[in-house]
This record gives structure tokens, C-alpha cells and sequence, in this order.
């Protein structure tokens, strides 16, 4: 922090008239502060100027804020509250919001905070700035539900929901529809539990249709308050999950399958990897044809080529009679292998491994060289070097194999990984490395037979 900052903590001298504490709202004393706020050091000399010293107080709050200093934070967000009257109109605009920003962020993590404290900001904050009443109800009612008070959240989001001021425009018209589809999150979150509660009843019991029809009505009311919000582009994966959840249950298929379809694939919404996952699960849980699954997937390869679904797109390609589908079963275990974070995926070794035999059997050498070519100067050191091969057969002797059985096809026996495997002594792996050794010997890549 800067000295100005430090002589804030120093002692009082006899030299000095000043406050000697101010009373903060967090109910703590911070020595000096109300007089260094008001003037700041300039070339020796002290004169009274607004804006640098509230400039000087947010640097100070956002520096403490960074050092996770909530208390002195607190103390600094005290004196901040002087820029409400600042006489430039913009700067005294756009105080609200950013004492609330910061002032929320600080009430959330200081150690003295509670419920209470957070939920009168909130309220005297949204009176002050009511440019930002939407916008800090519907914070606050997050801030409620991370705190599992449902019921406070809902009634918040419903008074928020008719508040009126000022004239309509495209962003408030996106927060009242936000505000409306978190209220049908709680709703649906109600919804479950009924669902839940009708699951464990028989047919034929008194209750069943006083809580069928429960579930019904709220469901109603959730799929009103969502439909809204999720055809707007966004991001909207909690909406659309819990309201294709709530179609389903109902056996409109259809319906949910057109929802999904419009989230993975309008060009308006912005790109979304988990919109493509949720519409391939629902095609899954449906049976569709394998042509449909493998179209979804590869869009979502494109987006992430290390997705864990990308071991099931390979299995659908393999499973193909298409050539090119075939060949793209290649590419996307190279693609999944590229990746830090699956070098240690036996499954993703295991099915290369196979592949990479059948294919060479199968004489599509071009197909292997293709993939290989790209990679031939990186993998080796990446995936292939003697530390890695001392180190995979420590912690894992299986992913060790299968990785040593793709090295010596790609780089041939003489490689160091493929020879340090070979070398090893292993009573349960050794038949399997030797049919590896004959393998690579007959299929390797790099053999002059092929």
C-alpha cells in the first residue's frame, strides 16, 4: 500500500490537531481517518479537494479489497459514501452502483457481517439508487439463496418483479425477465420436491391427486416465468435444464427437443458447449438414430476436442460403416491426447491403442501418417520420454502398457518409453507385453514392411 496509506496507521504527535477515531458502520474505530480523507497530501501541502480524496478512498478500498483487508475495507467504504454528493452529475450517478459493488462485496466476506447487515444495505441502496433496484434486488436475492432462504428470495424477486420506475427499456426489460426466471427457479426448485414427494405415493392413495395437482401447478408457473427469459440470446443452462426437465416429465418431447434445439444451434446465442451436451443427452435418452448423435457431437468437438464425451463420439464413429466417420474416430483420440489434462486417461490410451492396430490392419496407413505428421515432433518429448515411462509404470502399470503399445507403433521398437515397458518384469503384464512386442514389430509404422 502507499505511504499515504501507511501514515494512516501511524501514531497521533502532540503536533497534530485531529480526530483522534471516527465510528465506522462495521462498529470499529480507525485512527485519523475522517481528517486524511478530507485532505490530501500535494507537494507538501494539504488542501481539501473531493475528488482526489474520493479517488484516493477507492484505490484504497479496492487495494484493500484485493489483500482480502475487509475490516480496513469497511473502514474506507465509510468515508467513500461523501461521492453521493459529488458535483459532477455523472460521477454522482453511477456512486450507487459502485458503492453497492463494493459495499456487497464486503459485507459478503467481513468476518462481523451478517444477514441482517447485508439485507438493510441492500434495501436503504436500492431506495438510493433506483436506477439499480432490479439489478440489486435480484443480487440480493442471490445472496439469500446462498444462504438457503428461499423464502426471502421469492419474496424479493416478487416485489422486484412490480417495481415500475422510469421508462421501459431493452436492459430493464432483460432484468425483469431474469428476475421472473429465478423466481421460476424457485419454483421449480418446489416443483422437485412435490415430484419427489408424489413419487413415493401409490396411485391409489387419498393424496395422490391433491399432490399431482400441486406438482401441476407449479410447474405452470415455473415454465411461465422461464419460457420468457431462455429466448433471449444468452446463457441460460440452469433455465433451460429445469424447464426441458419439467417438459419432459410431462411427455412433451417435442416440445423439449425444439427448446434445446433452438439454445444449441440460433446463431443469435452466443457459443455454448453445454447446449450441445444437454441436447445430445436428451437425443440419447430418446434413442435417436446414431447419424443425430455423431451430428451434435461433432459440433461440440469443435468447441472442445478434450470434452469426456469425446470417448463416446469416437465409439459412435468406429461404429459407423462410413469411411470418413471411420476416419474422424482417429482424429478425435489424437485431438482428446493433445490435452494436459488426459495424458492420464487409460481409457483414451486403451481405445488408440486398438484403433491404431485395426486401422493399420485394416491397411489405412495415410490415416495414421495424417495425425501423425502433425504431432511427430512434440508427442515423443510430451507423452513418450524416459521419465515419463519411469514414471507412468510407478503409478500405473496398466496406462504404462498401453501408452508403450502406441508409442512402438508410432516411433517403432527403438523407442524409450516402448524399451523401458519392455524391460520391465511383471508376473500379470508379461504375456500382454509380449503379444505388444510382436504387435509393434509386424505394425509399427515406422517398419519398412508396411
Amino acid at each position: 500500500m502507499s505511504d499515504f496509506s501507511e501514515e494512516l496507521k501511524g501514531p497521533v504527535t502532540d503536533d497534530e490537531e485531529v480526530e483522534t477515531s471516527v465510528l465506522s458502520g462495521a462498529g470499529m474505530h480507525f485512527p485519523w481517518l475522517q481528517t486524511y480523507v478530507e485532505t490530501v497530501a500535494i507537494g507538501g501541502k494539504r488542501r481539501k479537494d473531493f475528488a482526489q480524496t474520493t479517488s484516493a478512498c477507492l484505490s484504497f478500498i479496492q487495494e484493500a479489497l484485493l489483500k482480502h483487508q475487509w475490516q480496513q475495507a469497511a473502514e474506507y467504504m465509510y468515508s467513500y459514501f461523501q461521492t453521493l454528493e459529488d458535483s459532477d452529475s455523472y460521477k454522482r450517478q453511477a456512486a450507487p452502483e459502485i458503492i453497492w459493488k463494493l459495499g456487497s462485496e464486503i459485507l459478503f466476506y467481513h468476518p462481523k457481517s451478517n444477514m441482517e447487515s447485508f439485507s438493510t444495505f441492500a434495501d436503504r441502496m436500492k431506495n438510493i439508487g433506483v436506477m439499480n433496484y432490479l439489478k440489486i434486488s435480484l443480487q440480493h436475492a442471490l445472496y439469500l439463496l446462498h444462504h438457503g432462504m428461499l423464502k426471502d428470495a421469492k419474496r424479493n424477486l416478487s416485489e422486484a418483479e412490480t417495481w415500475r420506475h422510469g421508462e421501459n427499456t431493452s436492459s430493464r426489460e432483460i432484468l425483469i425477465n431474469l428476475i421472473q426466471a429465478y423466481k421460476g427457479l424457485l419454483q421449480y426448485y418446489t416443483w422437485s420436491e412435490k415430484k419427489m414427494e408424489l413419487s413415493k405415493l401409490d396411485k391409489d392413495d387419498y393424496a395422490y391427486n391433491a399432490v399431482a395437482q400441486d406438482v401441476f401447478n407449479h410447474s405452470w408457473k415455473t415454465s411461465a416465468n422461464i419460457s420468457a427469459l431462455i429466448k433471449i440470446p444468452g446463457v441460460w443452462d440452469p433455465f433451460v435444464k429445469s424447464y426441458v426437465e419439467m417438459l419432459e416429465f410431462y411427455g412433451d418431447r417435442d416440445g423439449a427437443q425444439e427448446v434445446l434445439t433452438n439454445y444449441a444451434y440460433d446463431e443469435k446465442f452466443p457459443s455454448n458447449p453445454n447446449a450441445h451436451i444437454y441436447l445430445y443427452n436428451f437425443l440419447k435418452r430418446q434413442k435417436a438414430p446414431r447419424s443425430k448423435l455423431i451430428s451434435v457431437l461433432k459440433i461440440l468437438y469443435q468447441i472442445v476436442p478434450s470434452h469426456k464425451l469425446m470417448l463416446e463420439f469416437h465409439t459412435l464413429l468406429r461404429k459407423s460403416e462410413k469411411e470418413e466417420h471411420r476416419k474422424l474416430g482417429l482424429e478425435v483420440l489424437f485431438g482428446v491426447l493433445d490435452f494436459a489434462g488426459c495424458t492420464k486417461n487409460i481409457t483414451a490410451w486403451k481405445y488408440l491403442a486398438k484403433y491404431l492396430k485395426n486401422i493399420l490392419m485394416g491397411n489405412h496407413l495415410a490415416w495414421v501418417q495424417e495425425e501423425w505428421n502433425s504431432r511427430k515432433n512434440w508427442w515423443p518429448g510430451f507423452h513418450f520420454s524416459y521419465f515419463w515411462a519411469k514414471s507412468d509404470w510407478k503409478e500405473d502399470t496398466a496406462l504404462a502398457c498401453e501408452k508403450a503399445f502406441v508409442a512402438g507403433l508410432l516411433l517403432g521398437k527403438g523407442c524409450r518409453y516402448f524399451r523401458y515397458i519392455l524391460k520391465q518384469d511383471h508376473q500379470v503384464l508379461g504375456k500382454k507385453i509380449k503379444r505388444m512386442k510382436r504387435s509393434v514389430k509386424k505394425y509399427s509404422i515406422v517398419n519398412p514392411r508396411l
